[in-house]
């Protein structure tokens, strides 16, 4: 009796899905694989009608869920952006705690370790001409701040070819949580700079450990850039380390004087 009941129910039609609930899936996959970054604006109605073939109505209707998903934001007579606060998932005082304490430069040094590494060997084997493209252009970019002389735009240009990197991987969460952390990486980078800044000899070797890591990525060569990427951070611990245990002999010296 009971399968009898049951035998409809397994038979049963599905409901088509609607169009707009596809608009809004395929909208949300581009927000999660880096397509859409955040802060960025969308197409024109008209314009994103026609590059997914539907209706305006159908988009309309995607956006607004998107909009009350709190992924997108409308602005009147401007246009929709994806929200720019999408990866805000540490405080600002946690930032500027974390910022500003030396254990916590290296703790951030270790998690580089595991993200830059994971990345690097991703995106060596999944990444597509298009990718290394860009990959190629924010390294360049690292080499014409390092012409400014400005520490916190070379940290920035770094952050920034390391994302290219993740982005080459295609893992949506190395990228996202990556992207969340890009403010305080940077602030962790412009320190180590400084303070690298006392061996000027040493920044020629970071120089080619991440020209090693590039061409590691753009052959193919996952182990190899796994292991690129780990020498490159593992050479700048290992000054920073040395740079700290002289400050701190510098320290006592002049207590005892």
């Amino acid at each position: 009796m009971v399968a009898a009941q049951l035998k409809p129910l397994r038979h049963a039609k599905k409901k088509p899905q609607k169009l707009s609930d596809i608009i809004l899936a395929q909208l949300e996959a581009m927000i999660i694989e880096g397509s859409l970054q955040p802060g960025e604006k969308l197409l024109p109605e008209r314009e994103l009608a026609l590059q997914f073939e539907v209706s305006r109505p159908s988009l309309r209707e995607a956006i607004q869920k998107l909009e009350a998903k709190g992924l997108v934001t409308r602005k009147q007579g401007g246009g929709t952006f994806v929200c720019d606060n999408l990866l805000s998932g540490f405080s600002d005082p946690l930032f500027e705690l974390m910022s500003n304490n030396t254990e916590s430069q290296f703790d951030l040094l270790e998690f580089r370790h595991g993200i830059e590494g994971m990345a690097s060997y991703y995106a060596a084997m999944r990444g597509t001409p298009a990718d290394f493209e860009q990959i190629q252009a924010k390294h360049d970019e690292i080499g014409t701040s390092q012409l400014e002389d400005d520490f916190r735009g070379e940290a920035e240009a770094v952050v920034e070819f390391h994302l290219a990197i993740c982005a080459a991987s295609h893992n949506a969460v190395i990228l996202q949580l990556a992207r969340s952390m890009s403010s305080l990486l940077a602030d962790n980078i412009a320190q180590n700079l400084s303070i690298l800044a006392k061996r000027p000899d040493i920044f020629t070797k970071i120089t080619d450990y991440r020209k090693r890591l590039l061409k590691a990525i753009i052959s193919g060569e996952p182990q190899k850039a796994w292991g690129a990427s780990h020498r490159h951070l593992a050479f700048i611990e290992e000054i920073l380390l040395k740079l700290s245990q002289e400050n701190s002999r510098m320290e006592r010296s002049m207590r005892r004087m």
